[in-house]
C-alpha cells in the first residue's frame, strides 16, 4: 500500500523514536491534567505548531482521550492546508501515514463515505509536506490503542462542506474528531492574549460565525466543528489557553494555542 511518509520530523519534533517518546511524556508532564470526573469527548480541538512550543498545549487535550483509549478506535482529523491551495477538503489517496513510532492505516471506508460529498478531493498533494495533520499522529499513537485515521487538509471550504464530511462520518464512541489549529499570529504577547481570549470565548459559546479566517489558521475545519457542536447541543470546554510567549518563544512576536474538548 502506497504511504505518506513523514515530513516534518526533525523540525516540528524529533525524527528518532526514543526521542519522540520522551518528547511527549514531557509535552503530557507540562499539560493541564483533567479532573477525575471529565467525560469522555466527542471532540477536540488541538494546537499544531513544533512541540516545545504548542506539545503542551496539545497535549492538555488529549489527556483526555486516556479514559477512552480502549473504546476510540478511529480518528478523523482535520487541518488546515498551509502549503497548497486548495477549493474543499482533500483525503489522501495514500492508505498508510508513517512517523517514528510506526504507521497508521487510513480508514478506507471513512474514505469512501465522503469522496462523493461537495467539496472533498482524493489528492496526495495537499498532504505532502503538511504539517499541521502530522505533528497530531505521535500523541494519538502515545494516547490511543490502535486507530484508523481519516485525515483531511481543509482549504478553501465552506462551512455547510465540512459540517457535511462531519456528519457523514461521526460515527458513536468509536471514533473520536480533532481539528488541528492555531490560534492568532504575531501579535505582541498582551494583544495575542486578547485576541486569543475573544476567540476561546467564542468557541466556548459554539459561535461558528463569530470565528475570523485570522483569527485560527484552521478557522474553515474549527467554524464547521462549532456549527456541528451547536446543532447537536453539545458543551465546549476550553481546556488551556496559552502562546509561544508562555512555552518556548519572546514575546514580541507570538502564536497563540488553545485545548479544547466538545462532549
Amino acid at each position: 500500500m502506497s504511504v505518506r511518509h513523514p515530513a516534518v520530523a526533525g523540525m516540528f519534533y524529533p525524527a528518532d523514536p526514543d526521542e519522540l517518546r520522551r518528547a511527549v511524556r514531557h509535552a503530557f508532564a507540562d499539560a493541564v491534567q483533567p479532573p477525575d470526573d471529565a467525560p469522555a469527548p466527542k471532540a477536540l480541538i488541538v494546537p499544531h505548531a513544533g512541540y516545545p512550543y504548542s506539545g503542551a498545549v496539545a497535549a492538555s487535550a488529549y489527556l483526555r482521550l486516556l479514559p477512552a483509549r480502549d473504546t476510540i478506535h478511529k480518528v478523523v482529523l482535520l487541518g488546515p492546508s498551509h502549503r497548497v491551495h486548495l477549493y474543499g477538503l482533500a483525503a489522501p489517496v495514500d492508505n498508510l501515514f508513517d512517523t517514528p513510532l510506526g504507521m497508521v492505516l487510513v480508514d478506507v471506508d471513512l474514505r469512501a463515505a465522503i469522496r462523493h460529498l461537495p467539496g472533498v478531493l482524493i489528492d496526495d498533494l495537499p498532504h505532502l509536506h503538511e504539517h499541521s495533520l502530522e505533528v497530531q499522529l505521535p500523541f494519538l499513537q502515545t494516547v490511543l490503542d490502535e486507530f484508523t485515521l481519516l485525515p483531511l487538509s481543509v482549504g478553501d471550504a465552506t462551512t455547510e462542506q465540512v459540517t457535511t464530511v462531519l456528519e457523514a462520518v461521526w460515527g458513536g464512541p468509536e471514533t473520536i474528531v480533532v481539528i488541528s489549529t492555531d490560534l492568532s499570529h504575531y501579535h505582541r504577547y498582551d494583544e495575542a492574549r486578547r485576541l486569543d481570549a475573544r476567540t476561546a470565548a467564542e468557541i466556548a459559546a459554539r459561535n461558528a460565525g463569530a470565528i475570523e479566517d485570522l483569527d485560527a489558521c484552521g478557522a474553515r475545519p474549527l467554524r464547521g466543528m462549532l456549527q456541528v457542536a451547536a446543532q447537536r447541543g453539545m458543551g465546549v470546554e476550553t481546556i488551556d489557553l496559552r502562546n509561544s510567549g508562555d512555552t518556548a518563544g519572546d514575546r514580541d512576536r507570538v502564536v497563540g494555542y488553545g485545548a479544547f474538548a466538545i462532549a
